[in-house]
């Protein structure tokens, strides 16, 4: 692999800058994620993922996106069907656990089948917190339920959907968004939850899932294991419950470093992060002094965060060739049941 520096940025609008293209010639992020500020249409999608990957002269760099289905799809229709929330594909799960699974696993085979005709080959998904009652609704119909079961049986699913169409999840947020009474884009959550509720509720899902190559973590704050620090940039929480109590060896990736969760400056944050053992600084809003800041902190990918990413790189590979006007076709049928 050319040597890439260990970050995920993002950029402005539908078609690169001049300056963004320089950017990433010269700085080298390791991959790239798109909003719907870059999705006006799947030609001009198609171009601007070509034209990332051409900059850092990579034909197969990661390209994220957050195409989870309910209120976090960035590509929507007419582009691509609109997709239910987990909330729903959950409720199905409980009435006929497994319709809910085969939903869960077609919809995400679905979300393949879009994403890879527009050259985008990872998505970020599925989302394995568990809410609890009176939690913020940042994550809320995003989760599939309110028990690690649910939320762990149908995000496996929901993975290896995703993989049979050759497109690589990353689950999120690790390890656990659930309990978070504030949103991390506007404020920091802290959980006082002690490290046993922890270890029973918001942690499961990750373990059922720990051989997944990609993770994204939670800025929260957890006060039983760090009280200082949110888990992002909480070497304790990574190396302590993240590597060893979860038992998680994949590449790890901060959620996105200008929320405001994070205290400092974006250069700040972004040290921070490298500092706390993130193997990957995300940077979503595409915003240039940003992204400079970004760089500035980034490092070369070396030593275990190197292995992590080749082996994600080694992943990506040919969908199973299946019919997807059957598949689709299936999938409507199961919502319609339900």
């Amino acid at each position: 692999m050319t040597e890439s520096k260990a970050m995920i940025l993002g950029s402005s609008g539908p078609n690169l800058t001049a300056d963004e293209i320089a950017l990433y010639r010269n700085e080298r992020p390791w991959g790239f994620i798109l909003f719907a500020r870059n999705c006006l249409e799947p030609s001009q999608i198609s171009d601007l993922v070509a034209a990332m990957r051409d900059a850092v002269g990579r034909p197969d760099a990661p390209v994220l996106i957050d195409q989870e289905g309910g209120r976090v799809q960035r590509i929507r229709p007419p582009m691509i069907e609109r997709y239910p929330s987990a909330a729903a594909l959950g409720e199905l799960y409980r009435r006929d656990r497994d319709q809910g699974l085969r939903a869960a696993w077609l919809m995400s085979r679905l979300h393949a089948f879009d994403l890879i005709k527009l050259g985008i080959n990872v998505d970020c998904l599925p989302v394995l917190d568990v809410p609890i009652e009176g939690a913020s609704n940042v994550i809320g119909d995003r989760a599939y339920g309110f028990d690690p079961k649910t939320v762990s049986d149908m995000g496996r699913a929901a993975a290896a959907g995703l993989k049979a169409g050759g497109v690589l999840p990353v689950m999120k947020h690790i390890p656990g968004h659930g309990r978070g009474m504030a949103d991390s884009h506007h404020e920091l959550p802290v959980v006082a939850a002690s490290r046993a509720e922890l270890e029973a509720h918001d942690f499961q899902p990750f373990i059922a899932l720990k051989d997944e190559l990609m993770a994204m973590s939670a800025h929260i704050v957890f006060t039983a294991i760090d009280p200082d620090e949110p888990a992002t940039i909480s070497r304790k929480v990574i190396e302590e419950i993240i590597r060893g109590h979860i038992g998680f060896d994949g590449l790890l990736m901060s959620d996105d470093t200008s929320m405001n969760a994070l205290k400092g400056t974006i250069g700040e944050r972004a040290a921070r992060i490298v500092g706390g053992g993130c193997d990957i600084v995300l940077h979503c809003n595409g915003v240039m002094e940003e992204m400079k800041a970004v760089v500035k902190e980034a490092i070369p990918l070396a030593g275990e965060a190197l292995r992590r990413a080749e082996a994600v790189e080694r992943a990506f590979g040919p969908g199973d060739g299946a019919d997807e006007s059957a598949l689709r076709a299936e999938f409507h049928g199961l919502l319609a049941v339900s």
